[in-house]
């Protein structure tokens, strides 16, 4: 998995033996955003609108009637090949006569794919982590400054005759810096607790 996604969508065409590729990439966030861009973007009217997505673990690809291998995986191939994530590629093709063999549509279908895919912006993926933390009305303060900075966002925040309690969100990075943090400041008062995990771009 990559540490990348694109910044926005990026596109990259090439003629081979008179066929005519076009890449279409951009950055997605679920299966189903994939599968809309590729519904989106493929044009009903070419010979073949070959594709794959990855997006952390899931991928998927299709070589959409060319011969199987040729085009889905060498588009999949191009992503990882970029250290990229989330991210979904269509390449399109208008056949223009003249037959490519499997080792020349592998070459076509890939090379397309990774020509659009490393001229295109991109933008770090960031891996956030959410936790609770617990403290006393005491160290309020501390707490506050604390939080301000490492750059955690506030989720959810509620009061109890012992203290208060807040469900935070913040780089994964970061959290045993803020641990470490919060023992001093507090010592050893506050209890942070690590709940869940998501990737997202930065807020």
């Amino acid at each position: 998995m990559g540490d990348y996604t694109l910044a926005g969508r990026a596109s990259h065409e090439i003629e081979v033996k008179h066929s005519r590729f076009l890449a279409l990439a951009a950055p997605v966030d679920s299966p189903e955003a994939a599968l809309a861009f590729v519904a989106e973007v493929g044009d009903p009217a070419a010979t073949h609108n070959c594709w794959a997505y990855r997006i952390g673990e899931l991928y998927r690809s299709s070589d959409d009637g060319e011969p199987a291998g040729t085009a889905g995986r060498p588009i999949l191939s191009a992503i990882d090949g970029q250290g990229l994530d989330q991210t979904a590629v269509v390449v399109t093709r208008w056949y223009g006569g003249i037959n490519l063999g499997a080792g020349g549509l592998v070459r076509a279908y890939g090379g397309c794919a990774a020509e659009c895919l490393r001229t295109a912006r991109r933008r770090p993926l960031i891996e956030y982590v959410e936790c609770t933390l617990q403290f006393g009305f005491a160290d309020t303060g501390v707490v506050h400054a604390a939080l301000a900075a490492h750059g955690v966002e506030k989720l959810d925040e509620r009061f109890t005759a012992a203290g208060a309690h807040l469900r935070l969100r913040l780089p994964a990075s970061r959290l045993d810096e803020l641990g470490e943090h919060l023992r001093d400041a507090t010592r050893d008062r506050a209890r942070l607790a690590s709940t869940a995990a998501d990737t997202d771009q930065p807020r």
